[in-house]
């Protein structure tokens, strides 16, 4: 099977009070480009979250989002700082001896200091926290590839019928060629016997000139590579797997291979054919662009 670099998953999992929702999309890109969105808090996992999506994806540029709820009740605790409430105490009765001052603080007071109570949230097992966060994302991961294989298929079979459109303008130039030559040697003929009048046609130079003029003209080797490629890619396709980089190589020798054939000849039918193949080309490296 083949692949679209353009994909979307989705996967919400809440086990153990805590939620996690992964979110993932891609569009075209030569390599693959992650882009994590996540909570600070889950940082610490950023190479094994890279490390996973790649056993998913080859190609593509993907952003991530993942979002991350704590539902415990526990979760943070309440920390009383002594030593920072002794500072502040010292200081207020130095203040009350300096300034002749009363010494009325209360608890109440100086609780509200700064630094005196903190919050602080209890830190959670990383092991627990990365167990319901892999199903999360592998969850996302297997949605978005099964996107990306449905449209795989459908560029395949775009792709398969374009090639077949192709077959056919190689096979109409492959059978005009000939005839090319043919219509050219009758001409030359006629032209020579009308400036010649009754003279006798000197058929070895008339044979010299027809033979140049095929050998300038002549495709043969340019069909038969544009039908080899165009076969290479039916069954690269076939095949399946990450064959964009090859498809795109492909693509571009039969473009080359139509660029020639248009420079070769100079009839209508042939460049008109020439010309249609090179847009069916244009369309199928198009196509190929969006295959991981």
């Amino acid at each position: 099977m083949i692949k679209s670099m353009t994909g979307f998953g989705r996967c919400e999992v809440c086990e153990a009070d805590r939620k996690f929702t992964v979110e993932m999309k891609s569009v075209n890109h030569r390599y693959l480009d992650v882009t994590l969105k996540m909570p600070k808090k889950l940082n610490f996992f950023e190479s094994a979250i890279r490390a996973l999506l790649k056993e998913y994806i080859q190609r593509g540029k993907v952003d991530v989002f993942i979002t991350y709820e704590d539902m415990a009740e526990e979760n943070v605790s309440v920390k009383y700082n002594k030593d920072v409430a002794a500072r502040y105490l010292e200081y207020l009765r130095q203040m009350s001896e300096d300034f002749g001052l009363e010494n009325d603080i209360r608890v109440s007071t100086l609780s509200r200091y700064p630094e005196v109570f903190t919050m602080e949230e209890v830190e959670a097992d990383e092991k627990d926290i990365w167990m319901v966060l892999e199903k999360a994302l592998r969850g996302a991961a297997e949605g978005f590839v099964e996107t990306r294989i449905r449209e795989g298929e459908n560029l395949k079979e775009d792709l398969n019928a374009k090639l077949d459109g192709m077959l056919e303008h190689v096979a109409f130039i492959e059978e005009r060629s000939p005839q090319i030559i043919t219509e050219y040697r009758q001409k030359l003929t006629d032209r020579v016997k009308e400036l010649l009048e009754d003279t006798r046609v000197d058929e070895g130079r008339l044979l010299t000139e027809v033979t140049i003029f095929a050998d300038k003209v002549c495709v043969d080797e340019e069909i038969v590579r544009l039908k080899s490629h165009i076969a290479a890619v039916k069954q690269t396709l076939n095949a399946g797997g990450s064959i964009g980089r090859k498809l795109d190589f492909l693509a571009q020798e039969m473009n080359r291979e139509a660029n020639t054939i248009l420079s070769k000849t100079n009839d209508l039918a042939i460049s008109d054919r020439g010309i249609e193949l090179k847009t069916e080309i244009e369309k199928v490296r198009e196509q190929i662009q969006n295959i991981e």
